[in-house]
């Protein structure tokens, strides 16, 4: 059997909402090694709006070897909220690398990438489309994705950080924790 060749695509913003709705923090690496293991992924982005302020929380992705897409940020109310909207960088990205990879896994709950989901989907592309919390994922998300979607909150047992203490299965250096900023971009 030929080995396929996947890229992963993750809508950072909406993992970190998500993961927060489920009141729970992902393990990056273990999170990495679970996209590689499951699905064969070789390149994994995490489209993001770049934020000075988290300079460390961007380390951490790359360690856990993330390839950060960073978007810059807009000002869009006069409090001061900042929106870096990543939705035509990914999707562009994802038709770059088109001719590279078999499989592509989107992760996301937005409905704004339905037309791409079912695109993936219509060319034999989609490997799985992978959601945060069934209770928050479009509509529009799930026909398009059809039997190809999968949930994180059901992986809790084996995506969640776990502080030191809690690990005895791994060495200390081998969980990197999820935690994204509080704004919404």
């Amino acid at each position: 059997m030929k080995f396929r060749k996947s890229y992963a695509y993750i809508d950072t913003q909406n993992l970190n909402l998500g993961m927060r709705d489920l009141g729970w923090k992902l393990d990056l690496r273990r999170y990495r090694r679970f996209l590689k293991d499951k699905y064969g992924v070789q390149k994994a982005y995490m489209f993001i709006g770049y934020m000075p302020e988290y300079e460390e929380l961007y380390k951490a992705f790359h360690a856990a070897d993330f390839v950060v897409m960073f978007k810059p940020l807009s000002q869009v109310s006069a409090e001061g909220k900042v929106k870096g909207n990543i939705d035509a960088d990914l999707v562009l990205q994802v038709m770059l690398d088109y001719p590279e990879f078999d499989r592509a896994v989107i992760v996301t709950s937005d409905g704004d990438f339905q037309g791409l989901v079912n695109h993936l989907y219509n060319t034999n592309k989609l490997e799985i489309l992978m959601s945060p919390n069934p209770r928050k994922v479009s509509n529009l998300l799930v026909s398009a994705a059809r039997e190809k979607i999968a949930f994180i909150d059901t992986l809790r047992d084996k995506l969640e950080y776990r502080p030191k203490a809690r690990r005895q299965e791994e060495e200390a250096d081998q969980s990197t924790p999820a935690t994204f900023p509080d704004e919404t971009q």
